[in-house]
């Protein structure tokens, strides 16, 4: 990920945590997420001249990035810890 792909990213998640900070992604469903992060991706699409389908999809991509690369941290991190563990 480029920094200008962890910039947006970064922008994304703050303003998800100002505007639903306690929501469980899971649970709720994704039209009311995209309608909550609306306003950012909108902003961001016209700042980058893009369509708010495709900087949404961006985001997507980055989170799902991201989330894997966290893994893949806590495993190289804490693995040992961890596999030491039955069940994990």
């Amino acid at each position: 990920m480029n920094a200008e792909d962890r910039e947006m990213l970064t922008r994304i998640m703050n303003y998800a945590d100002k505007v639903m900070p306690d929501i469980d992604p899971e649970k709720v469903r994704v039209s009311e997420q995209i309608d909550k992060l609306r306003p950012v991706l909108q902003q961001i699409a016209m700042e980058k001249s893009l369509p708010v389908e495709e900087v949404f999809i961006k985001y997507m991509d980055l989170a799902t990035e991201n989330a894997v690369e966290y893994e893949n941290k806590m495993k190289a991190d804490f693995g040992d810890i961890l596999s030491d563990r039955p069940g994990i």
